[in-house]
């Protein structure tokens, strides 16, 4: 039995994983699209063998999967007409973006940076109740679709170095926290007009699941709530009040089309993970062990039990040489030991600009030797 990532159909055995099909080897899925826009942003040479290289090229050199995550772009918003969206170059770094309705008009600021391609909202869409309305009126009138024709250009690009993932958009609370008016912002709203917070939350939960009956619709398997849970903005009440429910609800709608559900929890996650098996989760992405995160492995484990998956589980930074290999072995180790067969193990969140290449590699191997070793237990 092929044991070797670098001559495994990774399309296939990520089903295969997923679906409990590889008998009990694991997949080894790191993530570091970070790594390389940052690279290419700052105009950085990428190192030896990689110069010019392409992403997909990457990891075929480096012989891991990709979770790839730009299957999203196949679902397609639609607007109604009486919706329209410009924008406003206001200097180099600042751009208005501008969104009006028969019911009034929002804007927001985002501005940019020299160091990556990434920006940042200097003033949020929404800071009234007012404007929560507005956005209750956009949320109201989108459809969502199919894209065939994009599916078939990124398998094209990536072909079979992963099965398709895509995320979702954040729920309730932590769409109003991160895509809509901030945490402080929201915080207040919360306190001072919860009945249009309620109404929005709402709107958007049908919104989102007029996007679930399209992606019970389409070939996509592995689902993601991208909701980047953090317990120091999401404490245990706002949790259990608004992210339970909507969790449990999506996931018995994703799973009536068999859809491996999972979330994205990268910040501190200590006083919410008691919850993970309350979910209907089938797994949680990118918790992030000590010592870059607030729970050891072993916590998690105790979260999880036996039924849901790990996606991820290395901390980022020890791929950074201020560390050192070994400490870097050796929580691949025990990520493997706690969590396998469990366990599509990859990088809690992704390598950074700063992380070594080569250490992808590294691990790679391990993870090679522990499905041989498992192969022949089998055989």
């Amino acid at each position: 039995m092929q044991t070797d990532h670098c001559n495994l159909d990774l399309y296939q055995y990520q089903l295969d994983v997923i679906h409990n099909q590889t008998n009990g080897r694991i997949l080894w899925q790191p993530r570091i699209g970070c790594w390389y826009d940052d690279k290419n942003f700052a105009k950085e040479e990428l190192p030896g063998r990689f110069k010019g290289a392409k992403l997909p090229d990457i990891y075929r050199e480096l012989g891991c999967s990709n979770r790839i995550y730009e299957y999203n772009d196949c679902f397609k918003i639609k607007e109604d007409s009486s919706i329209k969206r410009s924008e406003n170059k206001i200097s180099e770094m600042e751009t208005e973006q501008i969104i009006e309705t028969p019911l009034g008009i929002l804007n927001c600021i985002m501005v940019s940076n020299s160091s990556n391609s990434g920006s940042f909202p200097k003033k949020w869409w929404a800071e009234t109740e007012e404007d929560l309305d507005v956005m209750c009126y956009v949320v109201n009138h989108q459809e969502w679709e199919w894209d065939q024709e994009t599916f078939d250009k990124i398998y094209g690009k990536w072909n079979r170095i992963g099965a398709p993932a895509i995320f979702m958009p954040r729920v309730n609370i932590q769409y109003l926290y991160i895509d809509l008016m901030g945490v402080e912002n929201a915080i207040y709203a919360l306190a001072d007009f919860p009945e249009a917070v309620e109404r929005f939350f709402l709107a958007l939960e049908q919104n989102q699941e007029r996007m679930i009956a399209v992606i019970n619709q389409s070939p996509i398997e592995m689902i993601n709530f991208g909701d980047n849970l953090h317990c120091k903005t999401l404490p245990p009440y706002y949790f259990e009040k608004y992210v339970l429910p909507a969790y449990q609800k999506r996931c018995k709608l994703l799973h009536k089309a068999g859809k491996f559900v999972y979330s994205h929890w990268d910040g501190d996650t200590k006083d919410i993970l008691r919850y993970a098996k309350m979910t209907g989760l089938d797994g949680i992405e990118a918790i992030t062990p000590k010592p870059q995160g607030d729970v050891t492995l072993q916590e998690v484990k105790e979260a999880l039990g036996d039924d849901l998956w790990l996606i991820d589980g290395i901390a980022a930074i020890l791929f950074d040489k201020e560390f050192t290999e070994e400490e870097l072995t050796d929580q691949v180790q025990e990520c493997i030991r706690l969590f396998a067969p469990k366990l599509i193990l990859g990088i809690s969140d992704e390598l950074s600009s700063t992380g070594d290449i080569e250490r992808i590699r590294l691990v790679g191997r391990i993870v090679d030797e522990y499905n041989q070793k498992i192969s022949l237990s089998k055989a």
